[in-house]
């Protein structure tokens, strides 16, 4: 069985407990952080790639995958679930809510943006809530 993290028309608000208000972008470390690594892919690339594709390519990124196999990889990956894109830094801790489109690809927006207000008020989109970070 595969397993997927893709939503379609679905829009994934900031977590109850994110700490800001307006969206940050990560900060830039030596090595590039789940945080950063998503943040670049999806604000370079809007509706370019589905959830599967950043996450499989981020985790590629981070263990050094070869191009020549990363399709083995990904089928290795996804072989088993993964977490999805609610459980995002960039929905967790920095203020970005994320909309997955009727093909299921991604675009993230700013929590004190009109885009992201439009995804809230929408009646059409399907909400679901960022994981949050600590328990209750």
């Amino acid at each position: 069985m595969k397993h997927t993290t893709n939503y379609t028309n679905t829009f994934i608000e900031v977590a109850d407990d994110c700490p800001v208000s307006q969206a940050e972008t990560p900060p830039e470390k030596k090595i590039k952080t789940l945080a950063e690594l998503q943040y670049e892919q999806i604000m370079k690339n809007p509706y370019r790639y589905t959830s599967d594709d950043i996450i499989f390519e981020c985790y590629a990124l981070k263990n050094d995958i070869p191009e020549s196999e990363k399709q083995q990889a990904r089928i290795q990956f996804f072989s088993k679930g993964q977490p999805c894109l609610r459980s995002s830094p960039l929905s967790k801790r920095y203020g970005f809510g994320t909309h997955h489109n009727d093909e299921g690809k991604v675009a993230i927006f700013p929590v004190e943006s009109k885009e992201y207000q439009k995804f809230l008020n929408d009646p059409t989109v399907k909400k679901v809530k960022a994981m949050r970070s600590k328990k209750i």
